[in-house]
């Protein structure tokens, strides 16, 4: 922030420091007022829309191809991503997003249109150091978490016998 000093002309500007609880009144003051309710009511809605598409992907794919519900979730997974990159390539998952909050990060398409989003938007910096590198920044984290998590789960799984594969049939 800068306020204008008596010398140098009427445009003359000095920065004015602020400490830290200076400057969290002064942005707490200037915060637009949020509707914890109606937020909610947003992303509970658009969640619950992105959940019903998907579930009616996998109802297409049991009922058109005559899939049992477990083999129709991988298809419905990749067609719920191709939705995701479609709509954020066209800008128009960014204004859902806005729209809803936190209701569009439902993992499967919120993860998509995080890594389609930052592909499309370091593109220009070329195809290793712009897309590679920055597509990973937000979405590499996530990966990281799930797969130190599928470790651990695995671990516990093979110490408890949990899952494992019984020959059943002697």
């Amino acid at each position: 922030m800068a306020v204008k000093s008596a010398g140098n002309g009427p445009k003359a500007y000095k920065p004015v420091s602020m400490s830290s609880k200076e400057y969290q009144a002064f942005a707490k003051a200037r915060e637009p007022a949020r509707s914890v309710w109606s937020n909610c009511l947003r992303a509970f809605l658009a969640g619950g829309i992105i959940c019903t598409i998907g579930q009616g992907v996998t109802q297409f794919f049991i009922t058109v191809f005559h899939m049992s519900s477990k083999d129709a979730g991988n298809p419905t997974v990749a067609v719920m991503i191709l939705i995701s990159v479609i709509l954020t390539s066209l800008g128009i998952y960014d204004k859902i997003a806005q729209w809803a909050g936190a209701g569009s990060a439902v993992p499967v398409t919120g993860f998509a249109n995080s890594m389609s989003s930052a592909a499309i938007e370091h593109r220009s910096e070329g195809l290793v150091l712009g897309v590679g590198a920055n597509m990973f920044k937000l979405a590499g984290s996530v990966i990281v978490l799930g797969v130190v998590a599928a470790f651990v789960v695995g671990i516990i799984y093979w110490i408890f016998g949990i899952g494992a594969w019984h020959d059943t049939t002697g």
